[in-house]
């Protein structure tokens, strides 16, 4: 049992002392990172949502030559829907209420939600930074770019929007993106402080992917343009797999 516990230990340090490694070089990285980004939207998104934000991570594998591969998902979420109150009109009263199975008024709220999920290409230019691995950051992207209105209702008890009818109010709707990154990396010596933040930029072309829209009486074929822009601040997680051919222990 001690012999199992000091292999553990002996692994442990490694991993932190491989981590401690100051770099004379650029050299290959497996990097993840959790991110969060904060958006304004634009063309058609714009006149359906407000303010959102995403949260999320990203898997990349940076190069010598500061080439980056990889991954990228995250979880898309706000609360402004623009002019609510004509989602509901074919099933609202006078006053504005939804009535629930009881008679009374209804009490539900909106809200945004949807994700992205794709592949990314990003190049390092290294710049005001302690080491080679560190600079000006440009990534470039493309995936799946999905939304919908998140309909909740309290206590479930207005079937108007609930189960399946609840989809024809939704609006869900996904297409390809493009997505666009541009800041700045910084990976300390120690292994301490590793980072990155700039501006994110997504032009989704979408499309309503629901057989049925209560709103239009029948499908919704409109070829949207859903586009963001904001800022993304991301924490990373490097995992070095290859020393550097210069390097000091701390």
């Amino acid at each position: 049992m001690k012999t199992k516990i000091y292999l553990v230990f002996i692994s442990l340090l490694s991993v932190f002392s491989l981590k401690a490694q100051i770099s004379d070089s650029s050299i290959n990285v497996l990097k993840f990172s959790i991110h969060y980004s904060i958006h304004t939207p634009s063309a058609d998104m714009a006149k359906r949502f407000g303010f959102s934000s995403m949260i999320g991570g990203s898997l990349d594998y940076k190069l010598k030559s500061n080439w980056s591969f990889g991954l990228d998902a995250s979880y898309l979420f706000g609360g402004n829907i623009k002019d609510s109150s004509s989602i509901f009109s074919e099933i609202m009263t006078e006053t504005g209420y939804i009535i629930n199975q009881y008679g009374e008024y209804a009490t539900f709220s909106l809200s945004e939600r949807g994700f992205y999920a794709g592949a990314n290409i990003s190049k390092l230019i290294p710049v005001l930074g302690p080491n080679k691995n560190s600079g000006i950051l440009i990534n470039i992207g493309g995936g799946l770019l999905q939304h919908h209105i998140h309909i909740e209702n309290k206590d479930n008890n207005a079937p108007p929007i609930l189960g399946d009818y609840k989809k024809g109010y939704d609006k869900l709707s996904n297409g390809f993106s493009v997505k666009e990154f541009i800041g700045y990396q910084y990976l300390d010596n120690k292994g301490l402080i590793n980072f990155y933040l700039g501006f994110e930029f997504y032009q989704a072309f979408t499309m309503s992917r629901r057989d049925y829209d209560f709103n239009l009486m029948g499908y919704d074929n409109t070829k949207r343009k859903d586009f963001l822009s904001g800022f993304r601040f991301g924490w990373i997680i490097p995992v070095y797999t290859k020393a550097p051919d210069k390097y000091y222990f701390y």
